[in-house]
């Protein structure tokens, strides 16, 4: 009488390898798509909740909100590059540099997965004025993440404080991209 063999033998492992490869090349470039996506969708959150405070913080207290980008949550930085975090301060002496005894709103740290986000040309910070409008024009956010351009969005911050999401001109989605 024969015994029966336990085991794998050498063919029947490398089918089952093989199988495992295909799975993670299909998975693991889903799973960083995915991942991509909910990181921009969280930036935009955190933008559209700093947006949210500082209108209602003017409206409430009638004094203006300035919203400006800020890698270290103590100044304002003046770029138009918004991944390294942003800062919200009310601003009782009208400066437009966060000082001793105003209000910190909010800090948002770093986006994370390479999330980049950029303002229109010459927007290094907004203003919310006590009627919760925003001072000067309308201002576009394009994010971009390593998903390509053809994956960017917009936020568009509008005068009187309303957002909404968007679709960047070719031009932009490249910059943000390309980190310009």
């Amino acid at each position: 009488m024969r015994r029966k063999e336990r085991g794998f033998s050498l063919i029947e492992a490398l089918i089952a390898l093989a199988a495992a490869a295909l799975l993670l090349a299909v998975a693991v470039p889903a799973w960083s798509a995915a991942s991509a996506k909910a990181h921009t969708t969280a930036a935009k959150a955190s933008m559209a909740t700093t947006v949210l405070d500082a209108v209602r913080h003017s409206t409430v207290t009638a004094t203006e909100v300035v919203v400006c980008p800020s890698a270290d949550g103590v100044a304002c930085a003046t770029t138009t590059r918004w991944e390294d975090g942003w800062l919200a301060f009310a601003d009782r002496d009208g400066n437009r540099r966060p000082g001793p005894g105003e209000t910190r709103l909010r800090h948002a740290g770093p986006l994370t997965g390479a999330i980049r986000m950029r303002s229109t040309s010459g927007r290094t910070r907004l203003v919310f004025q006590p009627h919760g409008g925003n001072a000067g024009s309308n201002v576009t956010f394009t994010l971009c993440d390593g998903r390509g351009s053809r994956h960017a969005t917009t936020l568009v911050l509008s005068n009187g404080g309303n957002m909404r999401q968007g679709i960047p001109t070719q031009n932009a989605a490249l910059a943000c991209v390309h980190g310009d």
